[in-house]
């Protein structure tokens, strides 16, 4: 309890400025090594904001009250109604008052409009899986049969209730999802671009990042290709092209667009911010880069801004692997050193990674 409470006092002399450039620099350095001090960070920086907000918002309504207290309305209102003259004198004595009275009250319009406007983008940040028991259509081509060496293995009779993507993180059936697409679930299956589908277990969930590491568990499946990406675990530039891959719908759907920021929702540096057009579904579908490199997971977007969309980066998701015992992932995780996707046309590149993309499929 004491070292939370000596951090919190150092996150703010950080942020107010109070240490001296070599405890800054430290202090810098230490918030690069440890993601979770650095969200701190942003989360503390947000709330003196909010603070900051609350206390200007006062300020401005005390002086209007003392403006206010000093203008005798009723007395005035009575002597000068009849006599529209006496309003203009009114005015030229008084137009300095009145003057700095409208400056803060308009101010303070805007000081309430622009707290209201962010209020509301809270509530505009919105998961990305899929309730698929409200797409009627799709129910019937949810269920489908694994047929191999004449042998028929059924995902259960019901239609799934919510569904999201999940892409292939070594070739022997491990997976990486958003926690969030299977929250509660009480079995999950996963259905690859053939249609053939397989259960899966959980085998890593942090609530922190949204990520889920998924388990291919089914006496059907056969070891996947060799992956045909990389892991990007530096960041991405601003500005550089991006694509994913996702399930939308009952069919594979491309999305392209630009990385727009280097953090994401209210300031997150756990993700990117990117002008890319999801839906419900996408959410747990890679991020790619015009290389082939994964550069982040697809999480959510903002309803209120149209294209805004926003990813967790890959390097939680290789913190996420590496927090699995070795023994249990079956062999060492060896990531790719060189991208096979590296100099291919987007066609070529979808065409070798589409076999490694996942429908998630989740029955509560």
């Amino acid at each position: 309890m004491r070292n939370e409470i000596e951090l919190e006092v150092l996150i703010e002399d950080y942020l107010s400025g109070r240490l001296s450039e070599a405890e800054a620099n430290a202090f810098e350095l230490r918030r690069a090594q440890d993601p979770q001090l650095d969200h701190k960070v942003v989360a503390h920086k947000m709330f003196l904001e909010s603070l900051s907000d609350f206390g200007n918002q006062s300020s401005l309504k005390d002086k209007l009250n003392k403006i206010h207290s000093t203008i005798d309305v009723d007395t005035l209102s009575e002597e000068l109604r009849p006599h529209p003259s006496f309003i203009v004198n009114l005015w030229r004595k008084n137009k300095s008052a009145f003057a700095v009275a409208a400056s803060f009250l308009v101010l303070t319009f805007v000081s309430i409009y622009s707290i209201s406007h962010s209020s509301k983008q809270n509530g505009s940040y919105e998961m990305m899986r899929r309730e698929l028991v409200k797409i009627q259509n799709s129910q019937n081509r949810l269920i489908r049969n694994v047929n191999s060496n004449n042998k028929a293995v059924k995902a259960p009779v019901n239609p799934a209730q919510f569904g999201g993507t999940g892409f292939a993180l070594t070739s022997n059936g491990y997976l990486c999802t958003n926690y969030h697409v299977i929250d509660k679930a009480d079995s999950i299956y996963v259905q690859n671009s053939k249609g053939d589908s397989y259960k899966v277990k959980v085998v890593y969930q942090d609530p922190q990042y949204d990520l889920a590491i998924l388990k291919i568990v089914d006496s059907q499946f056969t070891a996947l290709n060799a992956l045909p990406y990389k892991l990007k675990l530096n960041n991405a530039g601003m500005g550089e092209h991006v694509y994913t891959l996702g399930f939308p719908k009952d069919d594979a759907v491309l999305g392209e667009g630009y990385l727009s920021s280097n953090t994401g929702f209210g300031g997150d540096t756990l993700s990117y911010q990117v002008d890319i057009r999801v839906n419900p579904g996408n959410s747990g579908g890679p991020l790619l880069d015009n290389q082939g490199n994964i550069i982040g997971v697809i999480s959510a977007k903002e309803t209120s801004i149209d294209g805004a969309a926003y990813a967790i980066k890959s390097k939680y998701v290789l913190e996420a692997l590496r927090a699995i015992p070795q023994d249990s992932l079956g062999s060492t995780v060896k990531l790719n050193k060189k991208n096979p996707l590296q100099g291919l046309h987007r066609t070529e590149q979808i065409e070798k990674i589409q076999d490694h993309v996942f429908m998630i499929k989740v029955y509560n």
